[in-house]
């Protein structure tokens, strides 16, 4: 099952809950517009092109609204899946976007910064006609930062002839960029990982494994590390570390170890010292850590890591998904076999779009907002969505993905009936 056809499975799943038209389901199912471009750009001189996408899934509920990924495996059907969970976040978590999502099938690490710039630059242009403050804001992804919506808010403004700041979120806070943006993802999570920690009566500490050290999974940690629980396993692409005691490790000084060496291995760092590893402690292949023994596991990378083939070896107690579709459904049916609670991605990384959403409203309505008011009305959102959630997977008695895609085809339903 491909990743656009695993998100619908998701939609099936829960529309047997509600008494949807079918002509409403349907129109969930595909998205409003596709487009594929080719993009030119110079590389070491020479012109080069390389393939863009942009997918505008529904606008039932506002301006479609989703990332643009630079990713040499980006491709139509993953930005599909990507735009139609943005669709299901944003009915989760009430903020007047649809979805959209779009990628350049590109490593950006083979181009300098000058390449980068003009491929940005040059997407943003061909993109200008479809993406727009009323029509559709991109956002920051894999691979891309607030310096590249500079760029693609600088080109449109140029295109159109009139400065737009909300044209995109995630910009650098010089230029109209929300205080809070940077860690909204890893903090909305963290405010749902807690509601549900009271729900269930646990106590701290709690042993986490984060797979994933970008901005999504090096955030929540060091949140996490901050109150209370033991981060005591972490990965990025090259590898992963592991502390077997159950201490858990030192988030703020390895964040600091990993930006010197640039990759994890070696950052071995507990209390106020990165030491050496020893024994089964240190580097680990990547992949063990899906499967070690502790309290939470936090997927935060990529798509399709928790598989069928092994679903059946995780240990946690709960799967907080951080990243974009990080379970297949048949992986899912057997961690729910199994009892292992999974929290789903359209509710646990919805802190994005939520913050994103506030960075429009203050570029339209030419507000700045304190980050004490930014990080107050993300608790809220975040608590109110985990709360109205919780309430329908304990009503109807189903796992918390169906019960958050119910909530959101309510709400895509009821607007689509006006």
């Amino acid at each position: 099952m491909n990743i656009f056809k695993g998100a619908l499975s998701q939609l099936n799943t829960a529309s047997k809950y509600l008494n949807l038209k079918d002509d409403i389901l349907e129109k969930l199912k595909s998205p409003d517009r596709t487009i594929e471009i080719t993009v030119p750009y110079k590389k070491d001189g020479k012109l080069m092109t390389v393939r863009g996408y942009r997918v505008q899934f529904n606008n039932i509920l506002g301006p479609y609204k989703g990332g643009l990924r630079y990713h040499q495996e980006v491709d139509m059907d993953e930005v599909k899946a990507l735009a139609f969970w943005m669709m299901i976040k944003n009915a989760i978590v009430g903020v007047p976007f649809g979805g959209s999502k779009g990628g350049i099938e590109i490593d950006p690490r083979d181009l300098s910064e000058e390449e980068l710039e003009e491929l940005s630059r040059n997407f943003a242009k061909m993109l200008a006609p479809n993406i727009g403050p009323y029509m559709d804001v991109p956002a920051p992804d894999v691979n891309t930062n607030s310096k590249i919506m500079d760029w693609i808010e600088d080109e449109y403004s140029k295109v159109t002839g009139k400065r737009q700041k909300a044209v995109v979120t995630g910009k650098s806070l010089t230029n109209g960029g929300s205080e809070g943006r940077k860690e909204a993802t890893g903090l909305g999570g963290f405010f749902v990982l807690e509601q549900l920690i009271k729900k269930l009566g646990l106590k701290k500490p709690l042993t986490v494994a984060v797979q994933g050290f970008g901005n999504v999974g090096s955030n929540i940690a060091k949140i996490l590390f901050k109150y209370g629980y033991n981060v005591v396993a972490l990965s990025d692409a090259k590898g992963a570390i592991y502390d077997s005691s159950g201490k858990g490790f030192n988030i703020e000084l390895v964040k600091k170890c990993r930006e010197e060496k640039g990759y994890l291995a070696g950052c071995y760092c507990i209390g106020s010292v990165c030491d050496i590893a020893r024994k089964y402690d240190g580097v680990i292949p990547k992949d063990e850590l899906l499967e070690l023994p502790v309290d939470i596991l936090i997927p935060a990378a990529l798509e399709n890591v928790i598989t069928a083939k092994n679903a059946g070896a995780i240990k946690a107690k709960i799967v907080f998904e951080m990243a974009n579709g990080p379970t297949t459904p048949d992986a899912d049916k057997i961690l729910n076999k199994r009892g292992i609670l999974v929290v789903p991605d359209v509710l646990c990384n919805s802190g994005g779009v939520t913050v994103s959403y506030f960075e429009w409203y203050q570029n339209m309505k030419h507000e700045k907002w304190s980050l004490e008011k930014v990080n107050e009305k993300l608790k809220e959102k975040m608590v109110k969505a985990f709360e109205e959630v919780w309430e329908i997977h304990k009503e109807k008695k189903v796992d918390l993905r169906t019960a958050a895609y119910i909530l959101a085809l309510k709400r895509l339903a009821e607007k689509m009936r006006l």
